[in-house]
């Protein structure tokens, strides 16, 4: 079982990169730079994650791009930063992994395909449904659409995912009639949805489930109903708000967390 053991102040160079968990999507260079001017004004704020596989054994699990940053530091500033801050975590190999894989998958910029290996892994690693979708916070039905469509999900429609140029309603709907489609004309049922929708070399449009005025009317309403009412939101209920009102690579996560903690807004 995945638990956090304690908070240390360990040796850096007691911290290993293990084969098995990596970045999810490589590091970026501008965002080490930046993490090494910050670490050098303000320190490090927020404590490396790693795994203790063994006493005094540490393997990263978050924290990639801070490692780098203040390894880019130490080798300008000798005996800087000898010890770290970390959160040591315990479980087995495949817990570790899934953590890696929620947390690249859990930023603010996350789009739904960040989440998609993450979720394949969790499925092939024998975890039922429900124990993921309460892992990566997320709907059962939601998890269920990806383990069915991931899979064999046509590389365009994963583009455009990625693109933000496909909204994961559709592509779901697009992966369904391929799924049930009869056998060999998988290709022709994408290639016609897509033209169908306009087109994978153009901006397919979406339905917006909120657009900016409507979502202001609700609100007026709610207002007028319960002058008292409170919100309490986390960063990820403003990012779901914020993608619904954009109106593109938003899915049902995102409109149940809208529906949920802000009552009224979507019909």
């Amino acid at each position: 079982m995945l638990t956090t053991k304690r908070y240390d102040y360990v040796l850096f160079d007691q911290i290993n990169i293990h084969p098995c968990i990596a970045n999810h999507r490589g590091l970026n260079e501008q965002k080490v730079l930046h993490y090494e001017d910050d670490i050098l004004k303000n320190g490090l704020l927020e404590p490396l994650i790693v795994w203790e596989r063994k006493g005094g054994e540490f393997y990263l699990v978050g924290g990639f791009h801070r490692l780098a940053a203040i390894r880019k530091i130490r080798e300008k500033r000798p005996g800087y930063f000898d010890r770290v801050d970390v959160r040591v975590v315990d479980g087995d190999l495949d817990e570790m992994r899934a953590l890696n894989l929620k947390l690249n998958a859990d930023r603010l910029d996350a789009k739904v395909t960040d989440y998609f290996d993450a979720v394949i892994y969790l499925n092939n690693a024998n975890w039922d449904k429900a124990r993921i979708a309460q892992f990566l916070d997320k709907s059962v039905s939601w998890i269920e659409d990806i383990v069915r469509c991931v899979p064999g999900m046509d590389p365009r429609l994963r583009k455009l995912l990625e693109e933000g140029r496909l909204s994961w309603n559709k592509a779901r709907n697009i992966c369904r009639m391929a799924l049930e489609a009869a056998p060999g004309t998988e290709k022709e049922t994408v290639d016609r949805a897509l033209a169908e929708a306009g087109g994978d070399g153009r901006l397919l449009r979406v339905q917006r489930p909120l657009t900016f005025r409507r979502a202001a009317r609700h609100l007026s309403q709610q207002i007028e109903k319960h002058p008292q009412a409170r919100y309490t939101v986390t960063a990820q209920d403003l990012l779901s708000l914020l993608t619904l009102l954009r109106g593109r690579a938003f899915d049902d996560g995102h409109l149940d967390r809208v529906r949920r903690v802000f009552p009224g807004l979507v019909n």
